[in-house]
Order: structure tokens, then C-alpha cells, then sequence
């Protein structure tokens, strides 16, 4: 079995599932209005295909009382691919055997993401070292040694290219090939000063986005983007990262989909590693190097551990660690902990229970009373509503392409500020 297989699968007997769809049509389902990650999977998922999908949304949408709602056009699927291919870029769709499959696990994976360099890099294993953008020299020259290490020793190092410790991660890894997950279209580089950078990536690794290419980066991108850092990735590694930063936020994608959280310690007196000493206190794996991620990677799984001898252990290698199946059993307060900072960075607001449990109509109610403009979990919403996701779905899709309820990415609704 090769390297690709046996590193991406969670499961020794994972077989990646058959195309569905050619990919003008899954790309036409995903960019077409109100259909986000989660809706595109659920609605292959209904259907059986994107074709088939594409044929039914009329009449979803119609059901839900949109009557001029159209799918998105062939014609402008084949504008964007034809934009995406004079950037030099490849567009790889969910349902590609190239697909990366760690990332095709993910309850909200991207539909389609562009890529450009050099896509052999994704049969290294991808371990995401991200911290802080106002970072400081020890939290740079610790990234810079953690990348170099893991790039040395056979990973992909993943970052968002963003300033600070993505910059010097993805300096670091060059010479073995490094993964950039941008916000923006693929020809968009975000920030600027990286551009050259960003040049370099695809020597030897690789820029992906799951945006149009054109597609300028905003507030909104981010989140999104993280989760796809994560979602690529055996372990996030957190560098350096105050209470309430953007990189807890992957991190806690990260343990949302079953990844290993490592962070590494900072002086207590230091702002910018607040986080990073959170989350180690409550349980977080500490590491130094790229040694203890290789080797905790290693340890977290059982079976490696029942049959590597204790005078004889398994050498923590990328290659070794690749066998691996995902089975990360972090502890429970590290789960609290990042829960925390998510609610206290969105400040999601108490709803009353809505009392008429009736049909469709007041179903759709009852979510919208449920919703606030800031994000909530749908397993939060079917918990409290005390409906079956069976039948909760099709209200949700409703509302969605009504335009009154938007998905996030990470599970989440939330009310339409539009």
C-alpha cells in the first residue's frame, strides 16, 4: 500500500467513495445560491448525484417560497474553470480519487478546492503549525525550528500564509514542500508581502482554496479556511496564541474533527501565549519540537503501541506515524476549553423554547426562534428542539435557500443579516 493511502485513511479498510457527478456539475451545485458545503453534502446525499441535485433544487426552493430560484448556470461554471486554469491552477472535486482523504472526512469538507504547485505534497503527512500573526522572536525562531524539523523528517508542514508564524512555518518547510490554505481565490494572495512567498510554495508544494479564483478575501473566509487547515492535517500544532485567538480557532476545528491538539508552552507572563498555556493545562499535548509531535502522534494510537515492544519502541518517523489510523483521544478539558473561547469569541445569545410544535411552518418557526445572528451548533438546535435531523433538514434547507438561515462553517447556523 503507498504512503498516500496509508497515511490519509482513518481506517485501515477506508475505501474513498466513487465520484458523484462529474465536476462541472459539482461545481455548479456548490456555487449555486444558498448551497454551502454542509447543504451540497446533504443534497448529494438525498440524491445521489450533483446532477441530480442541480435537477431537484428548483423545486426545494420552490417548496420553501422561492419561485425565480435558478441553479448556477453551466456557462459560469465554465468561467471559473477556465479563469482558475489561466492561473495555472487544477481543480480537484469531492469526488476525485485524488481528493485528499483525510480532509473528505470532514462533516463540512469542501465541495472543490483549486490548487496550484506541485499536488505529490499531499502524500507526505500534513501536520498545521499556526500561531500568532503579531508573533514574537521566540515564538518565530520555535515555529521556524518545529517546521524545518517536520519538514525534514518527511511531513507537509500546512499554515494559512497568513503574517507572523504561518510565514516563517511555510519559510521553514520550503525545501520539502509546504501546504498554504488561502482565504481568497487562488490568484488573490493574502497579504500581499507574501506573494513572492506564495511563488516559492508552488516549487515545491502547494496553495489551496476552496474560493472562486478572483475571489477577494474577507472576514467571513477565515473560519472557513481554518477548518480546511485542520481538516487536512494528522495534528494542529498552536506555537504561540493569545486567549482569544484566531489560531484557537483551528484548533478547535482541529478537535471538532478528531484531530491531535499540541501546543507548545510560552512564558506565563507573555499575552501571546495565554493560549497555548491554557490549553495545556487542560490537557492539550505539550510539545518542544517536531520530536514530540512525531512522538505523540505515535503514542495516541493503540495499536502501534500493543505491537512496538517496550525495550524495543517504533521509531516516530513520518513514515511510521503514516500507518497510523486517526484515533485521537484527547482529554475532555481541552474540548471544554476551546468550547469556551468559541462562545466567548461569538457571545451566542439564550432563546426562549418556542411552545406550538406543529407542522412545517411552525417547525420553521421554532428554528428561526432558536437562531441569532451569531452562530449555533445544529446538533445544538435538533438537542433542544427535540426533533428528529431527519425531519429538521429539509426546514433548515428550506430556510436556507429563502435566505433567512446561512450556514458556518464547523456545523453552525445562524440567522441570515442580510
Amino acid at each position: 500500500m503507498d504512503t498516500m493511502a496509508r497515511l490519509l485513511s482513518s481506517d485501515p479498510q477506508y475505501t474513498p467513495p466513487g465520484p458523484k457527478g462529474d465536476g462541472l456539475a459539482i461545481l455548479r451545485l456548490i456555487r449555486s445560491r444558498r448551497v454551502g458545503p454542509a447543504t451540497f453534502h446533504r443534497l448529494l446525499d438525498e440524491h445521489g448525484s450533483a446532477e441530480a441535485a442541480l435537477a431537484a433544487l428548483p423545486a426545494i426552493a420552490r417548496a420553501a417560497g422561492v419561485e425565480d430560484y435558478a441553479p448556477c448556470p453551466r456557462a459560469a461554471a465554465e468561467a471559473e474553470i477556465a479563469a482558475g486554469h489561466r492561473a495555472g491552477a487544477r481543480l480537484l472535486t469531492w469526488g476525485d480519487p485524488d481528493y485528499p482523504a483525510l480532509l473528505r472526512e470532514v462533516a463540512d469538507a469542501p465541495a472543490v478546492l483549486w490548487l496550484r504547485g506541485d499536488i505529490s505534497v499531499l502524500a507526505r503527512m500534513p501536520v498545521a503549525v499556526i500561531g500568532a500573526r503579531n508573533a514574537s522572536s521566540l515564538g518565530l525562531r520555535m515555529a521556524r525550528g518545529m517546521a524545518s524539523g517536520l519538514s525534514q523528517s518527511g511531513a507537509a508542514v500546512v499554515a494559512g500564509l497568513a503574517r507572523g508564524i504561518d510565514t516563517i512555518a511555510h519559510e521553514a518547510a520550503l525545501h520539502g514542500g509546504t501546504i498554504a490554505v488561502m482565504a481568497g481565490g487562488i490568484d488573490k494572495i493574502y497579504p500581499g508581502e507574501n506573494a513572492a512567498l506564495a511563488e516559492e510554495i508552488c516549487e515545491t508544494g502547494l496553495l489551496v482554496t476552496e474560493q472562486p479564483p478572483g475571489t477577494e478575501p474577507v472576514a467571513r473566509h477565515f473560519p472557513a479556511r481554518n477548518r480546511i487547515i485542520s481538516g487536512l492535517s494528522r495534528a494542529v500544532v498552536v506555537v504561540e496564541a493569545a486567549y482569544r485567538s484566531g489560531s484557537l480557532i483551528t484548533a478547535r476545528c482541529g478537535l471538532d474533527q478528531g484531530r491531535e491538539v499540541m501546543a507548545v508552552p510560552g512564558h506565563p507572563m507573555d499575552a501571546r501565549a495565554g493560549g497555548c498555556n491554557a490549553l495545556i493545562r487542560d490537557g492539550a499535548t505539550l510539545v518542544r519540537n517536531s520530536a514530540d509531535v512525531l512522538a505523540a502522534l505515535q503514542s495516541n494510537d493503540p495499536i502501534a503501541a500493543k505491537q512496538a515492544p517496550a525495550e524495543n519502541p517504533v521509531e516516530a518517523t513520518p513514515a511510521a506515524v503514516a500507518a497510523m489510523p486517526v484515533q485521537v483521544r484527547q482529554p475532555a478539558a481541552v474540548a471544554r476549553r476551546l468550547a469556551e473561547l468559541g462562545h466567548g469569541i461569538h457571545h451566542r445569545p439564550m432563546m426562549g423554547r418556542p411552545r406550538d410544535a406543529g407542522g412545517p411552518v411552525n417547525l420553521e418557526g421554532r428554528i428561526l426562534a432558536r437562531l441569532g445572528p451569531s452562530p449555533t451548533e445544529e446538533n445544538m438546535l435538533i438537542r433542544d428542539l427535540g426533533v428528529p435531523a431527519a425531519v429538521l433538514a429539509p426546514a433548515i434547507l428550506a430556510l436556507e435557500l429563502s435566505g433567512r438561515v446561512q450556514r458556518i462553517a464547523g456545523g453552525k447556523l445562524a440567522l441570515n443579516g442580510g
